[in-house]
């Protein structure tokens, strides 16, 4: 079994580390510094490429079993799209703004199956929740709480990005889109500020942002929202920037060159969030699902809090984020799910035996949800 991983970021190292152990991995990059760290450390092949060429992909692809797409957002529906008309299956962590499910029939044409937004949120959230909806009668509300934070909290941003800072942006600016009272509801990210305390952590701030994804055509339930998780006080920071115009794409003259807000704000940003080697950080995923069930009121809360991992140096969004997709990888390499076209992740949660084996995978590589169901009155 042969895997090919576009982008050798974080995320797409940790993932390319645990699938060496039993798979040939290949990591494209343009990064090549990047690729020599994986090169010299472990038995993975490495090619330097800008991914940004499309058309490169089919030669990169040619002779392997199943594609990871882990490129940064702004180029990840262009490379789905690519993997599928190459006739591969692919796994897809790269948070792209359009609608994945628009390439499904194209992948039903070529009798590919591809897994997408398969990372922590999206993606574990969304296999949490459709596990969930399996064992009750009917979902009523479904909230999910996720975050990515350093352990040492540094002024001014008291923030580290754990993925691509790129796509960090998206959350502070693309709208987000929940439901509420069975209507689609849309609002800018970062509203509905609120304080949530955590017992390990302390207190956060919550604000909206669109991580439902694909969950809001799949769960049939009359309330459904997701939320990211900062340090307090982020929120505002990250509000005045955008609402100055730092965050947009129109471009500018400045004596004479055109220049867009963003590429001079993520060129300051991007040295501040970026984790160094020993930076430790943390991921918080709550989820709560109450639904009814043989006439009662029952919720099926899930918590997750995971760790920077001390002896690989390994970060816990890149843990959380990429084992995710690995073990989906696996899953699919063993031949455990073959549904074609592209299938939201909730689809595995749904799948008694796929979710079993997802859950025992990540509990391997120390990676635990707690679950606990709560009944209460008969309606």
């Amino acid at each position: 079994m042969n895997i090919v991983i576009l982008g050798g970021g974080r995320v797409g190292s940790a993932m390319a580390i645990d699938l060496v152990k039993d798979i040939s991995v290949t990591v494209v990059d343009k990064n090549q510094k990047a690729l020599d760290r994986l090169s010299q450390t472990q038995k993975i092949d490495t090619i330097q490429a800008d991914l940004a060429n499309v058309d490169d992909i089919p030669g990169l692809i040619s002779n392997v079993d199943l594609v990871i797409n882990a490129v940064p957002g702004f180029l990840g529906n262009q490379t789905l799209k690519k993997i599928i008309e190459t006739g591969k299956d692919v796994v897809d962590i790269s948070f792209l703004p359009e609608d994945p499910l628009e390439l499904d029939q194209l992948a039903r044409s070529k009798n590919v199956t591809a897994i997408v937004d398969c990372g922590v949120a999206p993606g574990l959230s969304n296999i949490l929740v459709g596990y969930a909806s399996e064992k009750q009668d009917q979902v009523t509300d479904v909230i999910i709480y996720v975050g990515g934070l350093p352990v040492y909290r540094q002024w001014p941003y008291e923030y580290k990005a754990g993925f691509s800072p790129i796509d960090v942006i998206e959350e502070y600016t693309r709208p987000a889109r929940f439901v509420e009272g069975g209507r689609l509801v849309t609002k800018p990210a970062l509203s509905d500020p609120e304080l949530i305390d955590f017992p390990e952590i302390g207190t956060l701030e919550a604000f909206n942002t669109d991580g439902l994804r694909t969950l809001i055509d799949t769960i049939k339930a009359p309330n459904l929202k997701e939320k990211t998780l900062r340090y307090p006080g982020h929120i505002e920071k990250m509000r005045v920037l955008r609402e100055s115009g730092f965050f947009s794409q129109e471009p500018i003259g400045i004596k004479g060159a055109n220049i867009t807000p963003l590429e001079v704000t993520t060129r300051l940003l991007f040295p501040m969030w970026k984790m160094e080697e020993n930076d430790e950080d943390i991921t918080i995923l709550q989820i709560q699902v109450e639904g009814i069930k043989s006439g009662k009121i029952e919720i099926l809360k899930f918590d997750l809090l995971d760790r920077f991992e001390r002896e690989t140096k390994t970060t816990s969004m890149a843990r959380t984020t990429g084992y995710t997709a690995t073990v989906v990888a696996r899953l699919l390499l063993e031949g455990k799910f073959s549904q074609k076209g592209v299938v939201p992740p909730e689809y595995l949660g749904k799948n008694q035996t796929c979710f079993q084996y997802i859950r025992s995978g990540l509990e391997k590589r120390n990676i635990f949800v707690k679950e606990v169901i709560t009944e209460q009155a008969y309606l």
